[in-house]
C-alpha cells in the first residue's frame, strides 16, 4: 500500500471519527446544555422526561439532517464541480437551490402540498429543470464549455427564480407564512418524519454518485477519450445532473436553501485527496456534514437566540469564494 493511499485512508478515518464526535456534541449543545450521560441514556431509551424529549424530538432530527443533508450538499457539489470542470460550481451558486425553492413556492401557492414526498417531488423537479436550463445556456453557441459562463448563467437564472419566489410570497400571505422560515435555511426541522422520508432519497443519490465516479473521471479526459474508453458522455452528463438534482432538491426541500457547503468541501477534498471522484466523494460525504453541524452549533452559541445555519455558512463561505476567485485569477494571469 503506497503512502498516498495510506494518507487518504487516514483522512477518511479521521473524518469518520470527527463526524461521530460532532454528532454527539450537536445532541448536547444548545440553549439547555445536556451532559453526555443524559444524551446517551436518551438515545438508548433508558431515560424519560424533559431532557429525553429535548434530545429525541428536537436535537436528534436536527443532527440527523445535518449528517445526511451535509453529505448530500458535499456530494452534489463535488459532482457539479467535476462535471463542469469548474471548482467554483455549487448547486447554490449556479441556481439549482433557487430552482428548487421556486418549485416549492409554486407547490405551496397553487397545489397546497403538505406531504413530504410531494415536497421532495416539487423540489427535485425544480432543481433538475434549473440545472438543465443553466447547462444549456452555458453551452449554447460555444465550442467548449466555459466555466465563467456557467457561473454567470447560474447566477442570472438563480436571481430570476428568487425574484419570482419573492413576488409570489409577497402577493400571497398564506404562502409567505409557510415560506418565511423555510427560506432562511435551518436544520431545525422539528420532526423525525421528514428526516426519515429524506434519508432514503439521499442515500440513493449518494450511491448513484459513487456509481458515476468512474465515468465522470473518464469525462475529465475529454468526451472523445471518454467515448473511446466506453463511456457515453451524454448519458453520463444526464445521469449526473439527475443525481445532483435529487441530492440538492431533497436537502433543500427539508432545510431550505443552504449555500457554500457544496463549494468549500469539494475544493478542500480535491486539494487533500486529489481529483479522483472515487476518493473525493467519500471525503465530501464525511467532511461536509462536519462543516454543517459545526456551523449549526456555532449558530446556537453565537447569539442569545439562534443564528440560522445558512447565515453561518454564508459568513464562512463568502470569504472562501473570494479567495478561490482571486486564486483562479492569479493562475490565469500567471499562465498568460
Amino acid at each position: 500500500m503506497n503512502a498516498s493511499r495510506i494518507s487518504r485512508l487516514l483522512w477518511l478515518g479521521t473524518g469518520l471519527f470527527v463526524l461521530a464526535m460532532v454528532f454527539i456534541a450537536s445532541l448536547g449543545i444548545g440553549a439547555k446544555p445536556l451532559p453526555l450521560g443524559i444524551v446517551m441514556d436518551s438515545l438508548l431509551g433508558k431515560l424519560d422526561g424533559p431532557e429525553s424529549t429535548i434530545v429525541l424530538q428536537s436535537r436528534l432530527p436536527r443532527a440527523l439532517i445535518g449528517v445526511f443533508g451535509g453529505a448530500a450538499l458535499g456530494v452534489s457539489g463535488a459532482l457539479m464541480q467535476t462535471l463542469t470542470r469548474n471548482p467554483l460550481a455549487d448547486p447554490g451558486i449556479v441556481g439549482v437551490n433557487a430552482g428548487a425553492g421556486l418549485a416549492v413556492t409554486l407547490g405551496f401557492a397553487f397545489a397546497g402540498i403538505t406531504q413530504p414526498y410531494s415536497l421532495f417531488a416539487y423540489s427535485f423537479t425544480g432543481a433538475l429543470l434549473t440545472a438543465l436550463l443553466v447547462h444549456l445556456i452555458s453551452i449554447k453557441g460555444v465550442a467548449r464549455p466555459d466555466p465563467v459562463r456557467f457561473i454567470l448563467a447560474g447566477l442570472a437564472v438563480g436571481a430570476m427564480m428568487n425574484g419570482i419566489s419573492s413576488a409570489i410570497t409577497m402577493l400571497l400571505p398564506q404562502v409567505f407564512n409557510r415560506m418565511r422560515f423555510w427560506m432562511a435555511g435551518s436544520l431545525d426541522v422539528g420532526e423525525l418524519t421528514l428526516v426519515f422520508a429524506a434519508m432514503p432519497l439521499i442515500c440513493l443519490g449518494c450511491l448513484a454518485a459513487l456509481a458515476l465516479a468512474r465515468p465522470i473521471n473518464a469525462l475529465e479526459m475529454g468526451n472523445d477519450t471518454a467515448a473511446a474508453l466506453g463511456t457515453n458522455p451524454i448519458r453520463t452528463q444526464t445521469a449526473t445532473l439527475l443525481t445532483v438534482a435529487l441530492l440538492s432538491g431533497t436537502v433543500t426541500a427539508v432545510t431550505g436553501p443552504i449555500g457554500f457547503v457544496g463549494l468549500m468541501i469539494p475544493y478542500i477534498a480535491r486539494w487533500t485527496v486529489g481529483p479522483d471522484l472515487r476518493w473525493l466523494l467519500p471525503f465530501a460525504f464525511l467532511y461536509a456534514p462536519i462543516l454543517l453541524l459545526c456551523s449549526d452549533i456555532a449558530g446556537r452559541l453565537a447569539v442569545a437566540g439562534e443564528l440560522r445555519v445558512s447565515t453561518v455558512t454564508a459568513f464562512i463561505g463568502a470569504p472562501v469564494l473570494i479567495l478561490l476567485a482571486r486564486s483562479r485569477t492569479a493562475e490565469r494571469s500567471g499562465s498568460q
